[in-house]
This record gives C-alpha cells, sequence and structure tokens, in this order.
C-alpha cells in the first residue's frame, strides 16, 4: 500500500493579481489557486495566466503546477453555422515530447496522429465542458492544448480540463460556469489525495478524475480494486470540495479580464433562441401523439420510426406560423417535448418507453465458448444490445507498446472494442478506431483489469480481448465488460469473480429547466437504451463484482448532478449489476480449470541481463533457430529483467529448449540453434537417432506428414523412419507464406479449415541454418527449383553448397565474440 501522505499546511485559496508585464505592456492576469490539506504538501498552487501568451486567441491560458506547463487556447469563427442543430465544439489535446527532453519515435521525428491515451484526455476535456456552453450557439468552436512542460510527478489530465476550461470562460464564447476538475487517489491509511503523485498512484487503489462546476459534478472518470460505493461516493465528495475553490478562483480570473478588455457581449448576443411561443405549439400538436407512442412500449425499430417522422413533420405544419424560424430550431422544440413526455410517462405510469419498470434489467442470455477456435469467446446479449468478446493468450511478443511522456508503456492486458455501422443497421466508415470506440475500450478494460491475475499469481501470458458489437441500443461498453469477463473465464483465465457493468439514466421534470429539487423529483433508469440515453439528463456507467466497485463513468447534459442523486443511482446500479451477475454465473459459474488445446504451454526462466545478447544471437538468428530446432511456439526475452519464457505444444521439446538454452549461458556451444540434422531432427531430449536414410531431391514433390502446426509455418514429415526404429523420419518446414496462393493470415486456422494430415510439397534444399525449406505454394503452382544431385550438397534451392558444421561454428564463435 501506499505511504500515508503529509498534508499541506496551506489552507484552500485563491488569489488574482493584474499587472503590465505583457508585451508592450499589456496586462497579465495571474490566477494562483491553493488546494488546501486535501492535497500533499508537494503540491504547490496551481497558477493560472493569461494576457501574455496567445493574445489572439479568444482566450489563451498557460497552467504551471510545479514544473509542468500547459497551453490552451479557446477559438470561434465569427459567423455562425446557419443550419447546425448543435454546438459546434471541437478538442484537441497533444502532449509535446520536447517537454519531457525527449523526440518522437515517428519517421519523421515529429509528432502527427494523436495517441491513445492524448485521444482519451480530448473526451475528458469535451465531457464537462460541452454541457456548459449555451445550446443555441453555432459558432465553430476550437479548443487546443499543449503541454509544454513536464516534470513526471503527476497527471496531466486534470490541469488539461481546468486550462481548457479556463480559456474558454475567459472567451466570449456563452459559457454558463467555470469548471473545474481534480484526480482523487487514496494512500495506505486510506485517506483521500488530491492530484497524488505517480508514486501514490501506482500504489493507490482508486483513480477517480472528477469534473464539474462550484455546483455539481459534471463528469467522473473513476476505476478502484472493487471499492465499496460509499467510499467511492465519499471521493467524489473530496474531488468536488477541491473543485469548487478551483472555480471560485477561475471565476476571479475572468473578473478581472473582463475589467481590463470589457465584456464581448456582441458575439453572445448571436445565440440562437427560438420564439417564446414554438414550445406551447410544438407541445399543442403533438403532446398527445408522444403519449401514445410512448404507451404502446414499441420495440426500437418502431419506437425511432414514429419518433423520427415528428421533425419533418412539425417543421411543414409550423412553417407559416413561424416563417423565420429554422427547420433546426423547430427540430430542437420537438426534441425538447420528447424528452419532457417521457419523464411524465414515466412519472405517471412507472413504466418507459419499452415497457419495463425503471428498475428492471432487460433480458439476457449468456453464451460461453461461442466460437471454437478462439482461446475464449463468448455471445453475451442483454436486450438489443449483443456483443462477440473473444480471449487471445500469448507471449511477450503480444504486449501492447505505447510511447508516452513517463517513457514506453508495455501492457499485457488490453481491450479492443469494435462498433462497425452495421452493429445499428447503418452503413458508414470502417478502419481505424474512432475517438468513441478508443474511450469505450479503455472504461471496458479498466472495469476487468483489477480482476486480472499476475506475475505474483503465477500468471505470465499477455492476454487480449476483443469485442465486437454486433448489435447496439444502449450501453454496449458496459456489454463489453460482460462479455468480456465470460470470454476470459472460458479461456481459463484465473478470473475469482465475474465483472459486468450496467448503464443507468435520468429523467428530469421539464427536461432540468426550472427549480425543481432533482434529489426529489429526479426518475433514475436501470439499463437504459440508446433512446433513453439520447432524451435523458445522464449517462452512468457502473461496473464491478459482488464485493465492489471497478469502473464508474458519468456524463451529465444539465449543470450538474447532486452527490445525493449520485448515491442513489449507485445504489440501484449495484441491485442491477448483480442481477446480471447472477445470469452470467448460470452460463459459466467458475473458470475452465484447463487452458484450451489451442494456447501455447509456457515454461519460464531467466538468465543474466548481460546475456541476453547471447539468447538472441546476431540479427536473432540464434533464438530463431532455437524456436524452429525444437519446434516452438515462440520464445519470448524480457530485456529488462532477464526473465524468458518457451511457448510451444510439446513438453519434451519445451524442456530439451530450456535445457539448451541454459546450456548456451553457460558457455556450451554444443546444440546450437540452426545446427545440426534436417528439420525435426536434432531437437533435443529423448528421440530416435538422426535420420539416416535417402536424402531428398531438390525440385521433389513429396506427401508429407503434419509433425507440427505453428505461427510461422507447418512442420512435415518428408520421409519416413526406420523400419526397425534405428533413426526417425525427415522433417521439413513449410513456411506460412509458402502454404499457399494466396497470404495465410493465421497459420493454425488455415491448417483447421484444411482439415488434412498430409499435404504435398516441393523440396526447396536446406535454408542458412541447414533446415530443409519446404513450399505447398510451388505445387499448387507447378514451380520448381532445378534439381541438384545429392552427392553435390543440396543444401540451397539455387544449389549453392554451404560451409561444413566446423566453418559455421568458428564463424558463429567470431560473431558472438564481437557482438559481446
Amino acid at each position: 500500500p501506499a505511504s500515508a501522505y503529509v498534508a499541506s499546511d496551506v489552507p484552500a485559496s485563491f488569489s488574482v493579481d493584474t499587472d503590465a508585464s505583457g508585451p508592450e505592456g499589456s496586462p497579465v492576469h495571474t490566477l494562483t489557486v491553493h488546494l488546501g490539506p486535501c492535497a500533499d504538501a508537494s503540491h504547490g498552487p496551481l497558477v493560472i495566466q493569461t494576457g501574455r501568451i496567445g493574445r489572439q486567441a479568444a482566450g489563451a491560458v498557460t497552467l504551471t503546477r510545479g514544473a509542468t506547463i500547459l497551453y490552451s487556447t479557446a477559438c470561434r469563427d465569427g459567423r455562425p453555422k446557419e443550419d447546425a442543430d448543435f454546438v459546434p465544439l471541437s478538442v484537441d489535446y497533444q502532449e509535446r515530447f520536447s517537454s519531457a527532453g525527449t523526440t518522437s519515435g515517428a519517421y519523421n521525428r515529429r509528432e502527427g496522429r494523436p495517441a491513445e491515451h492524448e485521444i482519451l484526455t480530448c473526451r475528458l476535456i469535451d465531457r464537462p465542458v460541452r454541457p456548459l456552453v449555451d445550446g443555441g450557439w453555432r459558432h465553430d468552436t476550437q479548443l487546443l492544448s499543449w503541454v509544454l512542460s513536464y516534470d513526471k510527478e503527476r497527471a496531466n489530465e486534470p490541469l488539461a480540463i481546468v486550462s481548457s476550461g479556463a480559456a474558454l470562460y475567459i472567451s466570449d464564447v456563452p459559457m454558463a460556469k467555470p469548471v473545474g476538475a481534480v484526480q482523487v487517489g487514496m494512500d495506505g491509511a486510506g485517506n483521500f489525495v488530491v492530484n497524488p503523485t505517480k508514486e501514490m498512484e501506482a500504489a493507490s487503489p482508486l483513480h477517480l478524475l472528477v469534473a464539474g462546476t462550484a455546483d455539481g459534478v459534471l463528469m467522473i472518470e473513476g476505476f478502484a480494486d472493487f471499492l465499496p460505493e460509499e467510499k467511492m461516493i465519499a471521493a467524489v465528495q473530496c474531488g468536488h470540495d477541491a473543485i469548487k475553490i478551483i472555480c471560485q478562483g477561475v471565476q476571479a480570473l475572468r473578473d478581472a479580464v473582463q475589467a481590463s478588455n470589457g465584456d464581448h457581449v456582441g458575439l453572445r448576443e448571436s445565440v440562437v433562441r427560438p420564439p417564446a411561443d414554438l414550445g406551447g405549439a410544438v407541445s399543442e400538436l403533438y403532446s398527445d401523439r408522444i403519449d401514445a407512442i410512448y404507451a404502446a412500449h414499441l420495440e426500437k425499430t418502431a419506437l425511432s420510426d414514429a419518433m423520427w417522422a415528428l421533425y419533418p413533420e412539425a417543421s411543414e405544419a409550423l412553417a407559416s406560423r413561424f416563417p423565420d424560424t429554422k427547420p433546426a430550431m423547430i427540430s430542437s422544440a420537438v426534441k425538447h417535448l420528447l424528452r419532457s413526455r417521457m419523464y411524465a410517462h414515466a412519472h405517471a405510469t412507472a413504466t418507459r418507453a419499452d415497457g419495463r419498470a425503471t428498475t428492471q434489467v432487460r433480458p439476457i442470455e449468456a453464451t460461453p465458448a461461442f466460437l471454437p477456435m478462439t482461446h475464449g469467446s463468448a455471445l453475451f446479449t442483454r436486450g438489443q444490445t449483443q456483443t462477440i468478446a473473444t480471449c487471445t493468450l500469448g507471449g511477450l511478443e503480444a504486449t501492447q507498446k505505447i510511447d508516452t511522456l513517463d517513457g514506453q508503456n508495455k501492457k499485457r492486458f488490453y481491450l479492443q472494442y469494435n462498433f462497425p455501422p452495421s452493429c445499428v443497421g447503418e452503413t458508414g466508415r470502417t478502419g481505424a478506431p474512432g475517438r468513441r470506440e478508443v474511450g469505450h475500450g479503455m472504461l471496458a478494460e479498466k472495469a476487468l483489469r483489477p480482476a486480472m491475475p499476475g506475475g505474483a499469481d503465477g500468471w505470465d501470458y499477455v492476454v487480449r480481448l476483443e469485442s465486437l458489437v454486433t448489435e447496439s441500443h444502449g450501453s454496449s461498453s458496459m456489454a463489453s465488460v460482460c462479455g468480456g469477463s465470460l470470454a476470459l473465464m472460458d479461456a481459463g483465465v484465473p478470473l475469482e469473480k465475474h465483472v459486468a457493468g450496467i448503464a443507468m439514466g435520468m429523467l428530469l421534470e421539464n427536461d432540468g429547466q426550472g427549480e425543481a429539487d432533482m434529489d426529489t423529483t429526479a426518475i433514475i433508469l436501470t439499463d437504459i437504451t440508446g433512446t433513453e440515453d439520447a432524451l435523458g439528463t445522464m449517462d452512468f456507467k457502473v461496473a464491478g463484482n459482488r464485493d465492489g466497485v471497478s469502473a464508474f463513468q458519468l456524463d451529465i447534459k444539465c449543470e450538474g448532478l447532486t452527490v445525493a442523486t449520485m448515491e442513489r443511482a449507485l445504489a440501484q446500479a449495484r441491485a442491477g449489476r448483480l442481477h446480471i451477475i447472477e445470469q452470467m454465473e448460470k452460463a459459466l459459474p467458475v473458470y475452465r480449470p484447463e487452458l484450451p488445446p489451442t494456447v501455447p504451454k509456457m515454461m519460464r526462466g531467466e538468465i543474466e541481463r548481460d546475456k541476453i545478447g547471447r539468447l538472441i544471437g546476431p540479427g536473432g538468428k540464434t533464438i530463431t533457430g532455437i524456436i524452429e530446432t525444437f519446434g516452438l511456439d515462440n520464445v519470448d526475452v524480457d530485456r529488462d529483467s532477464g526473465k524468458f519464457s518457451v511457448l510451444g505444444f510439446d513438453p519434451l521439446q519445451m524442456q530439451a529448449a530450456m535445457d539448451h538454452i541454459m546450456a548456451l549461458m553457460e558457455g556450451d556451444r554444443g546444440g546450437r540453434g540452426g545446427g545440426g540434422g534436417g528439420g525435426g531432427g536434432g531437437r533435443g531430449g529423448s528421440r530416435p537417432a538422426e535420420y539416416a536414410g535417402p536424402a531428398p531431391v531438390v525440385g521433389e514433390v513429396y506427401e508429407g506428414i503434419v509433425k507440427g502446426v505453428h505461427n510461422f509455418g507447418v512442420f512435415l514429415e518428408i520421409l519416413p523412419p526406420a523400419a526397425d526404429g534405428s533413426y526417425g523420419g525427415l522433417e521439413g518446414l513449410c513456411h506460412v507464406s509458402a502454404l499457399a496462393t494466396e497470404r495465410v493470415r493465421n497459420c493454425e486456422g488455415f491448417m483447421a479449415s484444411l482439415g488434412v494430415e498430409k499435404l504435398k510439397v516441393v523440396y526447396l534444399g536446406k535454408n542458412d541454418r541447414g533446415k530443409l525449406s519446404l513450399s505447398r505454394k510451388d505445387f499448387l503452382t507447378g514451380k520448381r527449383p532445378k534439381p541438384v544431385a545429392p552427392e553435390e550438397g543440396a543444401t540451397q534451392a539455387n544449389g549453392e553448397g554451404a560451409p561444413d558444421a566446423a566453418e559455421v561454428e568458428v564463424i558463429a564463435r567470431a560473431i558472438e565474440g564481437l557482438s559481446e
């Protein structure tokens, strides 16, 4: 556990100073915020400054904490978008490698497409800021943030939200309130720590990012080691207390800017406002019809069709009465009516548009082992939301590597989420994941991560989860958590308990406008549909097991959520989560006791770090030779620790490879990887003598018996062993690139699809390691290499002879001596 933090002795406070230190004596305004004892003593103040840099932007600030500096700007077009029916706001965030004294690893050595963590930070900025911008704002608006200096002490995400929000709030963009954000962790004594250090964060069982206004919470991104709901609520309250002082300070900064520069009200007056009687006219025409739609309890497609039909009909019906009102504004009034009548229906009948009670979860079907050739799989269906989850186990070569300002991040467990347009019955772009897919995948991944076993549990496999959404009608990310948990257990990953997720929604009286008390009038919805997400006020996703919460994410469309309402939503979410877990346990109560036969087995060892080069060999030849000689799936080496693992399907050959590696580290060059024998002969361990029969002829076709299938190719026995067992058969390798005329992406899957035990191949000769090379592709195409007589030494397809074994050994020793 993390050690107890030392609380700051500076009370929570803020101050704003103004001087004429800017270019040409222009005013510079500096806000200094102390977060108080909720932060540790080493935190220091947040310093937000405007007026010195970026003066041509509508709003520009620098935010400094310690030696970390962020620069954020807010700009908008001078003319509104005439036909827009939404706030045209875009957000970008970039971590410059120079900020940490390093250079991008890209080919052209400059920052390019945003990395995954930068995309996630863009979403974190957007989610609390967008609800605060006036809904009638139609000017293209852009928020840009850069990390200019980074001290590697604390996370940048809360700073990026604060600096971006401050830049927008001091500009002439109509933003209702200032926004603040903090990160909350927990020390070893159970104390909450605001903006903890990286060291504290690594040992903390809680990782919580909270953003909001002085009046309420707007956004939460929280992950924990299955903490109880009460602890999560207390952490949110701690974070919000710190947010209040930040928001008060940003308000004072804006007041100082406006006192110097004036309040630019011109553009704010261009905000689109509907005619005063438009809402009443829409309500008069369509209230009864909308009530009838909700009372009919229609399924997704029928409900969507009935609702969408209202928009063009209303625009046509009201065009003569409101000739100067654009169709987009009439559509906005229809949407407002749909929201308010949804609340009225739920309040009057205690049911929803699909007929469920407000606390009811949709029907669940869980089918593990859905796909026969994957390591683990599951089909998870909840109502009209469905996902296929697959789990793949691998060695270190499957590790996901991401370059960040803190260095290379190596992930041994990761989840990749795919949301094709077909899952909602539409057409659209496919390819690289968008921001939404990246965000949903990361949420599901972090929800499952606390349940994953680690090296201390004797688990060394790298785990890749994929979630392919095949149907979507609300919270496919939480379905990915459920399907992912089932797929992990189906693959034999030792999860102690299932993890499930659920999405909660909220309906507010009069669409959240007016003086109604949220804590008493809000209707909380369990397991929301896509329609309720679009028309509701809250999207609150909660994941965890029976013991507590592992992830929760909150987005709100009003100006803040009270802690009391959040507490009520969490309690209702727990009941729904436990119901889902019960259904999952019926399908697969515990993880499979044995790994599937398609998963390579693993043996582990460790060598001295200075001998890693000896194991790998020049150009990777030694380790590649070991893999081919012993018929392994792979040999993984951790260059940082010297730990290695041998992956394969034959325990005898794996143990022989382990013995060979340890002998190699001790200086014994006997049985070098790639040395001696043809193909499968000479693999070490208990086996028949090496092949001593007639030599194969280059260019001849042989029918080989399949002896092993690996990701790099197929081992085939092309000549039989001696009848008396005095020597074994002659094996060769048909590389995956020579298996077929078309590209083979998955060797194991390709061979399974053929369903044969023999293959006809052409013998090409021996490769540069003295191993037999075979080609099924050449057999299929009729291509043949030039035959070479055996006595001439048919070692290569081009007829060139190879150096003898003694010469190879001398060259290898010389190369290794140079590399060492």
